[in-house]
């Protein structure tokens, strides 16, 4: 059995990038942001939520290091401009301060 507080912080992280995502699609410019959604976003979302779980102990030093890891990969992609990546980088590095209150 997985251990449950693994499980509460994967159901958190989930939540906060879902809430991330949420803003990115409906905020002031989220009209011209879903348009240019890339299924490059959604996956490297996908691989910080499956590093997250993973992990045995989060914190937010390891949390930014696992994002920037994750965002040096994407940036050898000729598909992804850098002011994308910067941004979705910047988006799940803002999303820490969700996911450390719903830990605690």
């Amino acid at each position: 059995m997985k251990n449950p507080k693994k499980i509460i912080g994967a159901g958190i992280g989930l939540a906060a990038l879902t809430a991330a995502g949420a803003y990115f699609l409906t905020g002031k410019k989220g009209a011209r942001n879903r348009e240019r959604v890339f299924g490059w976003a959604l996956k490297m979302k996908g691989e910080v939520l499956q590093k997250m779980e993973s992990m045995e102990k989060i914190n937010r030093e390891t949390y930014l290091r696992m994002v920037d890891k994750i965002a040096e990969r994407y940036a050898k992609l000729d598909s992804i401009s850098a002011s994308e990546l910067q941004h979705l980088t910047v988006e799940l590095k803002n999303a820490w301060v969700h996911i450390d209150k719903k830990l605690k």
